[in-house]
């Protein structure tokens, strides 16, 4: 019985999260990458507390997937610049500190990680709110977001 209302409620979340992909611009599409990369840190913390090894790894592994697949892949570094160039370099470190992290299950790299995700999460909502210039996408990133 309540397998089918969780199913139902995990459709609907899922129906929720695709709308709100569909109708976000591209630096909200942005952020919502870094909170998903950052939720995903902070579970493989959690796991690791209770030494639930396959599933930390398995939240490691989608951070890292969200960070070079999401994030790092839509860099568009000709015409981003140094500022392009500089997020490639921040990407691939935190890519590295999550891997160092799995192996030696230590929570203090991955809560280094989750600071640097957050910290450039904060810029990204405040361009958000100040970028209404073109399409709104700043040149680091592909247009194609």
């Amino acid at each position: 019985m309540f397998g089918q209302t969780r199913q139902g409620a995990n459709m609907y979340a899922n129906m929720g999260l695709e709308t709100g992909v569909l109708a976000a611009s591209p630096n909200k599409l942005i952020i919502m990458l870094y909170d998903g990369a950052i939720s995903a840190c902070r579970g493989a913390i959690v796991h690791m507390q209770h030494q639930e090894i396959q599933k930390k790894s398995d939240m490691i592994a989608k951070a890292i997937m969200i960070i070079e697949s999401g994030l790092r892949l839509s860099l568009n570094k000709k015409e981003g610049g140094e500022i392009a160039t500089n997020l490639d370099a921040l990407y691939i470190y935190m890519s590295n500190r999550l891997t160092i992290a799995n192996i030696r299950n230590e929570p203090q790299i991955i809560t280094e990680v989750i600071q640097l995700l957050a910290d450039l999460k904060g810029a990204w909502e405040a361009i958000e709110k100040t970028q209404q210039v073109g399409n709104g996408v700043p040149l680091a990133y592909s247009q194609t977001i």
